[in-house]
């Protein structure tokens, strides 16, 4: 029941985010700007990969080696607590997309950067919608608890890390001093 659920939270992660890509499309923003500035960008995209094939091919009964997704633990507390973060951070990912307006990038865009958002969740953090995503990542591992997902949650961390240092070079280039007040009130995650 869990993983079905799991499988389920990924389908909406995914709806989410296409569906918040697809109505930014209509008014002509481009949402996926991923890689322009850097290929290194695509470091996550593995990551991410490594997430919703583990937990497909354990849903859907598709081909994995058995040894990558053999639980850790049998015990299913866990994965309960792993679905309830799930469903927190698929509803902070929701209240970011709607804070962050037209500002919603994959990507750094240097061609067309919005403004800085500082309001709704972003008055709590710098970065919300990642903070939300690596809880995400942290509650598929309580349910999924194999050595694939372990993979997909300490790498996920680590390159989201990397991607954020990147867009802060970025973003007090481009707002200034707005940006070094905002970083003055607001943590990087927490």
């Amino acid at each position: 029941m869990q993983m079905y659920i799991s499988g389920i939270a990924v389908a909406l992660l995914m709806v989410l985010i296409g569906s918040r890509a697809l109505l930014m499309r209509k008014k002509g923003i481009r949402v996926i700007v991923f890689g322009r500035t850097d290929k290194s960008d695509y470091l996550v995209l593995p990551v991410v990969l490594l997430l919703i094939d583990s937990v497909f091919s354990q849903v859907f009964g598709l081909p994995m080696w058995n040894f990558l997704v053999i639980p850790f633990w049998y015990a299913n507390a866990p994965g309960w607590v792993g679905l309830a973060l799930c469903a927190i951070a698929l509803v902070g990912i929701a209240v970011g997309l709607i804070s962050f307006k037209d500002s919603f990038r994959v990507g750094i865009d240097e061609s067309k950067p919005d403004v800085l958002i500082t309001t709704g969740l972003f008055a709590l953090s710098r970065n919300p919608l990642y903070v939300c995503f690596a809880l995400f990542f942290f509650g598929m591992f309580l349910v999924h608890r194999n050595v694939l997902i372990t993979f997909a949650v300490i790498l996920f961390p680590l390159a989201i890390h990397r991607q954020i240092l990147r867009e802060e070079v970025f973003l007090k280039k481009h707002y200034g001093d707005e940006y070094e007040n905002y970083c003055k009130k607001v943590r990087r995650y927490l």
